[in-house]
């Protein structure tokens, strides 16, 4: 199945393939994770961790089940998620007392905690993250990693004194984001949500979007300014130093196992996964080429380039099956590995070793003795190939538009007025979902596309995935 003529069915078949997920667990959405896309996945955490780990916030683990009344506290939050719930009602044959929810996010888990955790302006700001599971009643057709009921999730929570020191929070989560971002080779846009779109109870909402096959978006994440919208409700204040009790001003920024389906639609390719050489398994594998009467010479050099790159910290993995080497080339390829190094006869007598590169195909060959260095240049310049590649793709197809009379398989640029009902007649009519303004105000100087009012403002719309 090739990618540009059905991704829909290339991408369903490419997870499953290439290892990354097992959807035969016997409940719809909730997919087994094999060790091959857990690894990937486990990657991607450990960047996340790094880097809120490095931002002085500290990780914590709470239960995944919220009682109804906290649930409850926040109108808009309960109005956002109250269809997508699983309730449970009883204990063994025991109704309970207080119906109990297994968490869609954990706002409601959470803030009554930090009521308690907060008294004063010395306890501010409280930084705070968790790597866990929530459950989404999903009513559209799932499709893995982007799709699903039960989701892996990231989310960091903060309290701050005021806006502003929560506003420089809001910074703060973008700068981490770019540098995750750059370790999954992906472009993005932040777009401010519309009033409609945001997340419920948030004063505003950022969204991370890229960009997928004819013109889709695909939400990798948010980030959201609340103020006390939340502080409120849960009761969440402290005693500033003039002896006064002020409410605390949060945010929260979270992404999902999204961000290994991103990876997979954004740089894969028709012979499979390509991956970043940050989050692979596996950055390189060596394929011995064996003939009779050098078996023996070129597994044992093969072996001892394995352990050499090992001992200089790349993850290698040497393939000594049976198969031919064709077959290994193509099981690898299916995997995404970012090089391929093969080792025979020739290259030993050589001192060479031929190289393969997975994201687009570069052969070619570099000295024995300087493998190590020539690998880790390799994967540095694999890494910076695949972030232009995939940029430009999204750059070419991000156009400007003054009409929706014809809507091209594009993410579409175009003015708006800001009415909340224009804007939804304008997706009414196009299809379309208005993602929303750029977060860094770009110039813009035109009409409102649905009803012709002179407009500053620009957004953007796409079809979601």
């Amino acid at each position: 199945m090739k990618k540009e003529e059905n991704f829909s069915d290339w991408y369903n078949d490419l997870v499953e393939q290439a290892g990354l997920t097992d959807k035969r667990y016997p409940i719809k959405g909730m997919n087994v994770w094999p060790a091959y896309g857990w690894k990937i996945m486990r990657h991607i955490d450990s960047f996340i961790r790094e880097e809120l780990d490095a931002t002085n916030h500290d990780e914590v683990c709470f239960p995944l089940l919220i009682p109804k009344t906290e649930f409850q506290k926040e109108k808009d939050h309960i109005k956002g998620f109250d269809a997508e719930v699983y309730w449970v009602t009883h204990a063994g044959l025991n109704e309970l007392d207080i119906p109990l929810i297994l968490r869609p996010t954990s706002e409601t888990a959470m803030y009554p905690m930090f009521s308690i955790w907060v008294r004063s302006h010395s306890d501010l700001p409280l930084k705070i993250y968790q790597l866990v599971n929530t459950f989404r009643y999903e009513t559209k057709q799932t499709r893995a990693f982007i799709r699903v009921r039960e989701i892996h999730f990231f989310e960091s929570h903060t309290c701050h004194v005021d806006e502003a020191d929560a506003q420089r929070q809001v910074e703060e989560d973008f700068v981490i984001l770019e540098n995750l971002m750059d370790k999954l080779c992906m472009p993005y846009t932040l777009l401010r949500r519309t009033e409609w779109d945001k997340f419920p109870g948030a004063y505003y909402t950022v969204g991370i979007d890229t960009l997928m096959m004819k013109g889709r978006s695909l939400q990798l994440g948010s980030i959201h300014h609340y103020r006390e919208n939340f502080s409120r409700p849960f009761d969440i204040k402290y005693e500033d130093v003039d002896g006064s009790t002020k409410y605390v001003h949060q945010t929260t920024y979270g992404m999902s196992e999204r961000l290994l389906g991103a990876v997979v639609g954004v740089h894969g390719d028709d012979k499979g996964l390509v991956l970043p050489p940050a989050i692979a398994p596996f950055q390189v594998v060596i394929v011995p080429i064996l003939a009779k009467g050098n078996l023996e010479e070129v597994t044992a050099q093969a072996r001892a380039l394995r352990d050499e790159l090992k001992a200089a910290g790349i993850r290698v993995t040497l393939d000594e099956s049976d198969e031919r080497p064709g077959s290994k080339f193509f099981k690898w390829e299916i995997k995404g590995v970012p090089l391929r190094l093969e080792l025979g006869a020739r290259d030993i007598e050589k001192g060479v070793v031929a190289f393969a590169r997975r994201n687009d195909g570069q052969k070619g060959s570099f000295t024995r003795a300087a493998a190590a260095d020539e690998v880790k240049a390799s994967l540095a310049q694999i890494a910076q190939d695949m972030r232009a590649k995939a940029t430009e793709f999204m750059k070419s197809n991000i156009i400007t538009v003054e009409s929706l009379d014809s809507v091209p398989e594009k993410m579409l640029r175009f003015g708006w007025c800001g009415d909340e009902e224009c804007g939804k007649r304008i997706e009414e009519k196009s299809e379309l979902k208005i993602l929303g303004s750029p977060y860094a105000k770009e110039e813009f100087h035109g009409k409102c596309i649905g009803c012709g009012k002179d407009t500053d403002m620009v957004v953007y719309a796409a079809r979601a995935m």
